[in-house]
This record gives C-alpha cells, structure tokens and sequence, in this order.
C-alpha cells in the first residue's frame, strides 16, 4: 500500500503533505496584503501551496479560513492589548497601546493591522467577517474604557474626564496609525502622531 495507512475495513488514506501551522501562516499573509474580498481562493491556494480540496479540507471554507488566520494574528500582534490593559496607570495603558502599534508599523512586511484593512468595504458575502472585525475593534475600545474608569478610580485619571469619549479618541489614534503605516508613513512620522495625540491627554 506504500505511503497509505491501512485499518481495518479499508484504505484510510494518505498523511497530509504539508504543515498546517505553515499554511495558515501564508494564508494570513495573503488576507494581510489583500484583505478578505481581495484574496482569492488561488491567492491562498498557491500562497499556502495545496490545492482547493486540501484547503476545504485542513481549514473549511473561506470565512472559516480566515477566522483561523484571525485567530492565529490576534496571539501575535494585538495581544499586546492586554498587556498594555494590565500596565500600571491609564496613561501607561493608552500609550503602551499606542507604541506597540507603531513597533508592529516597522516591521518589513507591515501591511497594516488586519482588524482594520482585512475588510472596510465588503459585499453581502462578506458581511459576517466585517462584522467579526468591528466587533474586534470595538472590544479594544470597550477595554479602553473600562481602563480609563479604574484610572478614574484609582486615582490617576482625572474625574473630569470623558472615559467613553477619551478611549474612542485612543482607540481611533490606534486604528489610524495602522492606516498611516500602510500609506508609507515611518515609525519616526508615527512617534509623532503619538506625542501629539497625548498632548490632549486631561491634566
């Protein structure tokens, strides 16, 4: 039966040939330089080097796919938002949150954080994944928020200042960065945008 498992009853089949973990990793890849509608099937298929029954197979469909890609960036880059929710003081959590998106701006194959550019405009079939993804979003700013309420009582956070409305200002210098960064804007030029936006940080 060479290469072929046998059991009894039949022929199980052959050992998958490639790595999963590989795969997944190329096809978050294709999602990061084309978002969800713009990468098709061959895109992925020949990025992640299988052919179509092997993807549907491992992975699913192409929503089930790319959740798992989600899924896989969301332990790498944006889970530092918990890290940065846990940091000592409001004002730490806010710029902490700020500065690891410009440290994941320079790396050489930034495209842009995928909660945002992985689908802004999408059509019917789309329209679930969108859904995940505002609702990712929104979960940064909802943990925002509630930071800036145990700052508020904590101490270190003025009492005066809007919690609501100062993590939906953080929470969109965040986002916007990833936009700037994948226009070309620099670590350097987003260090900026970040010394500028805690300039109207509440006394």
């Amino acid at each position: 039966m060479g290469m072929e498992k046998v059991k009894k009853g039949g022929v199980v089949g052959r050992p998958r040939a490639f790595d999963p973990d590989q795969a997944l990793e190329a096809a978050l890849g294709v999602f990061k330089n084309k978002g969800y509608e713009g990468a098709s099937l061959s895109d992925l298929t020949e990025a992640m080097g299988i052919n179509r029954p092997s993807l549907y197979a491992a992975f699913g469909n192409k929503e089930e796919l790319f959740r798992k890609a989600l899924a896989r960036y969301s332990a790498g880059p944006t889970s530092g938002v918990v890290c940065a929710m846990n940091g000592p003081t409001a004002r730490y959590a806010a710029e902490r949150l700020l500065h690891a998106a410009v440290e994941a701006a320079g790396c050489p194959d930034y495209r842009g954080c995928l909660t945002v550019v992985g689908a802004l405009s999408c059509s019917e079939d789309g329209a679930m994944v969108q859904q995940e993804l505002c609702a990712q979003r929104l979960g940064i700013q909802d943990a925002l928020r509630d930071r800036f309420l145990k700052g508020q009582a904590d101490g270190d956070l003025s009492p005066s200042a809007d919690a609501d409305a100062l993590a939906r200002f953080i929470a969109t210098v965040h986002f916007g960065l990833s936009v700037q960064a994948a226009s070309g804007a620099t670590p350097e030029n987003l260090r900026k945008v970040v010394e500028t936006a805690f300039e109207a940080w509440p006394a």
